[in-house]
């Protein structure tokens, strides 16, 4: 009997250096990266995929998804985190397969707490 594997999006490759060098790491479904400092010893990069073009990808400036913040809805390379949010570097990070609103990315920054059923990494 064949065994069938239904892929979990959005899929979101992290880099530990920028252009998508050095250590790597996948991972899948609704995330919040809440300090890039912390996976891979830090992150530099990625690659955000998902079959759904609604998908949403947010750059938040600080940690603990705070500060300003960038949408990108999606498939979406990020070759370097150096001053993509307005000057500032990216710090931290919502991936979903979900459209997310600019009311509900700002409530996440207001309150710094992802919604349920996402995962912090």
């Amino acid at each position: 009997m064949p065994v069938y594997a239904k892929p979990i999006y959005p899929r979101l490759t992290v880099y530990s250096e920028k252009y998508y060098q050095g250590g790597s790491a996948i991972l899948s479904g609704n995330i919040g990266i809440p300090n890039f400092d912390l996976p891979l010893g830090g992150m530099e990069s990625l690659r955000f995929f998902s079959t759904n073009p609604n998908s949403t990808l947010v750059l938040f400036s600080l940690t603990r998804f705070r500060g300003d913040f960038r949408v990108f809805h999606g498939v979406r390379n990020v070759s370097d985190f150096d001053n993509i949010i307005n000057g500032n570097d990216a710090n931290s990070l919502i991936s979903t397969n979900k459209y997310l609103t600019l009311r509900q990315i700002r409530a996440i920054r207001d309150s710094g707490r992802l919604p349920s059923g996402y995962r912090r990494i």
